[in-house]
C-alpha cells in the first residue's frame, strides 16, 4: 500500500487540529506589517493577527511561500519514507503558491514523485478538498488515484460569502468583478463569490441578516453536498450561519473554522462564507 503525503498551504484555513488528525503538512505563506515579517499559522495565530490589524495603521501584505519552503517539505516527506506527495493549492488566480509549489516539485524530480493540483479555491472551500483527499490517502489511494480525485474536485468546490467592509479587498487588489461594490457600502452588503478563481459579485442585499440568509440559499441550491463548511474572520453572528444551514443534508459533518491572516487582510474583519463540496454527480441506470 502506498504512503502519500498530503500537503496544502495556509490560505486553505484548515483547522490545526484537523491536518494533524489527517497528518496535512501545511506549508505557510507569510505576512507582512511593516518591516516585520510572520509565517501563517506558526508565528501569527489568526487571533493574534486580527489584534494587529486592529492597531496598524496600514493594512498588512501577504506572500507566497517561497519555492525552498515546498522543497523543505517534500524533502522531509521523502526522508521520511513517503511513496509521493500531493499538494493542493490555493487559486492560481490569486496568488504564486501554485507556481512555487511546482517549481519545487521539479527540484526534487527523481527522489520523491510530487504532483500539485490548483483548488482554484481558497479558505475551507480548499481546505475541503484536502480534507477528502487526505481521506484517500489515509485509505491507501495511490498517487494516481489521489491526483485524479482532486482535480475531479476542483469543479465541485464552492464558496460564497460577506464581507463587514471593502477596504481590505480594495486596497489589496483582490476585488475583481466586485468593484461595482465600492462607495455603495453604507448602503448594501455585499454577496461575493469566486468565480474562475477570483473574487466576483454575486448580488447585493441591504442588511447583514438578509444576506446570511442568501449565502445559506446559495450553499442549498448546490446540495446534494457532500461536504460543507462556514469560516469567518471575528464575525459575531458566525453561529447564525451554521443555524441557517443546518438543514442541509451532508454526507460529513459541518466543520466550522476562522480564517486567517491569508484571506482575513483581504476580506477585513467580519468576513463570514460558506464552503461546500458538491456531492459526485450519479447516472441513473436504465432497466430495458
Amino acid at each position: 500500500m502506498s504512503r502519500i503525503r498530503v500537503m496544502t498551504d495556509s490560505a486553505s484555513d484548515l483547522p490545526v487540529a484537523l491536518a494533524d488528525e489527517l497528518g496535512v503538512d501545511v506549508v505557510s505563506l507569510t505576512i507582512r506589517f511593516g518591516q516585520e515579517e510572520f509565517v501563517d499559522r506558526v508565528e501569527l495565530s489568526p487571533a493574534e493577527f486580527w489584534a494587529r490589524c486592529a492597531e496598524a495603521p496600514t493594512l498588512p501584505e501577504t506572500a507566497a511561500p517561497a519555492p525552498g519552503a515546498f522543497q523543505e517539505a517534500y524533502e522531509r516527506a521523502a526522508q521520511a519514507g513517503y511513496d509521493g506527495v500531493i499538494v493542493a493549492t490555493l487559486s492560481a488566480a490569486l496568488s504564486a503558491t501554485y507556481q512555487s509549489a511546482l517549481v519545487a516539485a521539479e527540484a526534487v524530480a527523481g527522489r520523491i514523485d510530487v504532483r500539485v493540483v490548483d483548488t482554484r479555491a481558497v479558505t475551507l472551500a480548499e481546505g475541503l478538498v484536502v480534507i477528502e483527499v487526505a481521506e484517500m490517502a489515509r485509505d491507501g489511494g495511490d498517487l494516481d488515484a489521489l491526483e485524479a480525485h482532486a482535480r475531479a474536485l476542483v469543479p465541485r468546490a464552492g464558496i460564497c460569502g460577506t464581507l463587514a467592509t471593502l477596504d481590505h479587498l480594495v486596497k489589496g487588489g483582490r476585488i475583481g468583478g466586485a468593484r461595482a461594490l465600492l462607495g455603495q457600502m453604507l448602503a448594501i452588503k455585499p454577496l461575493l463569490e469566486l468565480r474562475d478563481g477570483l473574487v466576483a459579485e454575486k448580488g447585493r442585499l441591504r442588511t447583514r441578516a438578509r444576506t446570511l440568509a442568501a449565502v445559506a440559499d446559495v450553499a442549498r441550491a448546490h446540495a446534494p453536498l457532500a461536504r460543507l463548511a462556514v469560516v469567518h474572520g471575528q464575525a459575531p453572528d458566525a453561529s447564525d450561519l451554521v443555524a441557517l444551514l443546518a438543514d442541509v443534508p451532508l454526507a460529513h459533518p459541518l466543520v466550522v473554522g476562522d480564517i486567517g491572516p491569508v484571506v482575513g487582510t483581504h476580506g477585513g474583519p467580519g468576513i463570514i462564507a460558506a464552503c461546500w463540496l458538491e456531492s459526485p454527480r450519479t447516472t441513473a441506470t436504465v432497466v430495458a
